[in-house]
């Protein structure tokens, strides 16, 4: 089973217009989307640099209680990622599910200036995943619309090292304040709150409702899609094949708070520049987001795919049992970032190959959200092992098993061996021609 076609049919790559010649290498719609998720990731990314810090460390969460939280605010993302991409499809409007989505995102921000307990802090979160959950379908759905079959990966590879761009400058953002704020807490949650305001004006102005789709158009007759229509994806074996390997490769992918929180304990850095280590995994990502996509749409994702997981499980390996020498840090968010390049554009890509267009953005959600579910609940198993027996078990045991479910992907999602053919038959005394 393919992870994704390698290539257009013939003809898919045809000009906007519909006429012949060459076509942008990226759609409008998706640099519009980008710039989005730029400036929105900026805005999150502040919260994300130092929400393990500002939860262990100031609220004085467990490992435990925190792989909860964790869990919870990932996991109530992928719940609702169903929902928004149902809702795009059937409405036929992308631009308005996902426009929904960035805007609960953002009135989210100003509201963690009022929680100062885990209770609250909790309720924002899911609020907030909420809203990114609701975004996330329809904004991928329009990035597979704009874009012709055979430069999927490359769309999406320039989607992420955009989005990668706010993420690598919001850790930075929250690192300055904190360093000249005298309530340095409040004031990156205060700064967020500005910023994803402004993501969201991006949206409203520059997204088109509607992409410059390089396939047929929605056809007006075609009813809406239900809730049958959306079942009857699971159907599809391509589909499945992708939802269970996601989701499997899932449940051993610890989480980024956790990498971490585990590099900082092995080496030691100081809690003033803890901020700092999402950027090294952005930087990576930035660099290699669109090598990758493009490198995908050329070799195959398949392989891309799998790479990207051996990559992460090298991380592990050096995190258990690497000296911690200066250079440990920069290996693992490398290669951290690495694997992120090398999936997070990818598999979306795959999945947009493998379902209509009518129900893009479900097929997307679909995926998306066993990923995110089995997330959730490596989420919660990390954090019970990190706190009964230790960090080097837990992690151990993160190994173990993903190591296991590459495998197994790698079997389920190989390409299937070409049928022999049949030699011809001859008639009489007449060769085969």
């Amino acid at each position: 089973m393919y992870l994704a076609d390698r290539s257009a049919p013939a003809g898919a790559q045809g000009a906007p217009d519909g006429g012949p010649g060459r076509t942008p290498v990226v759609a409008s719609a998706v640099l519009a989307l980008g710039t989005v998720s730029l400036v929105t990731d900026i805005s999150s990314e502040m919260v994300t640099a130092v929400l393990p810090l500002y939860l262990v460390a100031g609220l004085g969460l467990s490992p435990l209680g925190f792989g909860a939280l964790d869990g919870v605010y990932n996991g109530v993302s992928a719940l609702v990622q169903l929902t928004g991409g149902h809702l795009a499809d059937r409405v036929r409007n992308h631009k308005l599910i996902a426009g929904i989505g960035y805007g609960l995102s953002a009135l989210c921000k100003p509201l963690l200036l009022l929680a100062h307990s885990l209770g609250p802090v909790g309720v924002v979160l899911a609020l907030e995943r909420t809203g990114k959950g609701l975004r996330t379908a329809p904004r991928d759905a329009l990035i597979s619309l704009s874009t012709p079959a055979g430069a999927q990966g490359r769309a999406f590879g320039v989607h992420r090292a955009m989005d990668t761009t706010g993420a690598l400058l919001g850790p930075l953002a929250a690192f300055l304040i904190l360093s000249v704020a005298v309530d340095g807490y409040d004031a990156v949650f205060g700064v967020s709150a500005c910023v994803a305001a402004l993501g969201v004006l991006v949206l409203i102005l520059f997204v088109p409702s509607t992409p410059a789709a390089r396939t047929a158009p929605a056809d007006p007759a075609v009813p809406s899609a239900g809730v049958r229509e959306a079942l009857g994806l699971l159907r599809l074996p391509r589909l499945r094949a992708l939802a269970g390997c996601a989701a499997l490769l899932g449940l051993t992918t610890v989480s980024d708070a956790f990498v971490y929180l585990l590099l900082q304990r092995r080496t030691g850095i100081a809690d003033q520049w803890f901020p700092l280590l999402p950027l090294g995994t952005a930087a990576v990502f930035l660099l290699l987001a669109v090598p990758a996509g493009a490198l995908a749409d050329r070799i195959g994702r398949r392989t891309v795919f799998l790479t990207g997981h051996v990559l992460l499980l090298t991380a592990y390996a050096l995190l258990l049992w690497a000296p911690a020498r200066p250079a440990l840090p920069f290996l693992v968010l490398a290669l951290h970032g690495m694997f992120y390049a090398a999936t997070d554009g990818v598999l979306p890509a795959a999945v947009a190959a493998t379902v209509p267009r009518e129900l893009r953005a479900t097929g997307l959600a679909i995926v998306g959200t066993g990923q995110a579910l089995a997330r959730f609940g490596c989420s919660l198993a990390f954090g019970a092992a990190w706190t009964f027996w230790g960090t080097g078990p837990a992690l151990s045991a993160a190994a173990a098993g993903l190591l296991c479910s590459a495998a197994v992907a790698a079997r389920v999602l190989r390409p299937p061996a070409d049928p022999p053919r049949r030699p011809r038959r001859t008639r009489g005394t007449r060769g085969t021609r």
